[in-house]
């Protein structure tokens, strides 16, 4: 049987995740919503984890490369309400969990991304798309409205009234108007996706991993808050940095002009 979710760890800690159901454009059915789920939750105990990028299987078509696009509907056809009810609640915890790990984690948008698949990498931390990529919430056009999550990140990352219109059309637009309002923070050539994010993920791997997962925590958590809550919420994500091994190896490295070596102690 095919792996519906693959696995690739390679160096300085990162972990590649590629959702690989091609001949259906990589839409989540339940399989491969429980296959991310497992692999989330396992992330958050592995100390030695730095960063994961999530992209999708290109299959044969080059065309019809996509990222993910959304639910399953030959599957959603078959559940009664109470079950797509199951459904929506799931794949919206999954995402949060995404969203929530310990680790910053890199959307790499290699082709589609409707639906429920945009709604994946708005959960991620950072968006990387290729050129050819096509995204866009089309939710309405199916009578529905994004359930995953869509229409609270999509505002919190473009802006209230660009996302409403966007989320109201079930507009689809081009990876470089994604990139010109926000939704990605960079774009590139297809060929340069991977490369791409594996050199960002590279870029934060090489820093302290517990200021990164406390930089993270504060951001997720003080973005919504008032001022006066956010800023103590940071001073206590500093404060976990303070006793670390890693905030002494960082100041012995200064002194002695090397590269720290961090071990997320």
């Amino acid at each position: 049987m095919t792996e519906i979710l693959l696995q690739e760890r390679v160096e300085d800690g990162i972990l590649i995740l590629t959702l690989n159901r091609p001949e259906a454009m990589n839409c989540f059915n339940s399989d491969l919503l429980a296959a991310l789920a497992d692999t989330i939750r396992e992330a958050d105990f592995d100390m030695e984890l730095r960063c994961i990028v999530i992209t999708g299987a290109a299959g044969e078509d080059r065309k019809k490369a996509s990222f993910s696009t959304g639910a399953d509907l030959k599957e959603r056809r078959t559940m009664s309400p109470d079950q797509v009810r199951r459904f929506v609640f799931t794949i919206r915890n999954t995402f949060t969990a995404v969203e929530q790990v310990r680790v910053p984690v890199i959307a790499a948008l290699n082709g589609f991304a409707f639906g429920g698949g945009l709604e994946l990498a708005l959960a991620c931390d950072l968006r990387i798309a290729a050129s050819n990529a096509v995204m866009g919430l089309t939710e309405t056009s199916f009578a529905i409205i994004p359930g995953a999550g869509g229409t609270q990140r999509l505002p919190r990352i473009i802006g209230v009234a660009r996302a409403k219109e966007l989320i109201f059309t079930a507009r689809r637009i081009d990876a470089k108007t994604a990139l010109e309002i926000g939704l990605v923070n960079k774009v590139v050539e297809p060929d340069q996706l991977m490369p791409a994010a594996l050199e960002m993920a590279r870029e934060i791997a090489k820093n302290g991993p517990v200021g990164v997962a406390q930089a993270k925590f504060a951001i997720n958590y003080g973005i919504d808050a008032s001022l006066g809550v956010a800023l103590p919420l940071e001073s206590k994500a500093y404060e976990v940095t303070i006793p670390t091994r890693d905030r002494q190896e960082a100041l012995a490295a200064f002194a002695e002009k090397r590269r720290p070596v961090f071990r997320g102690e």
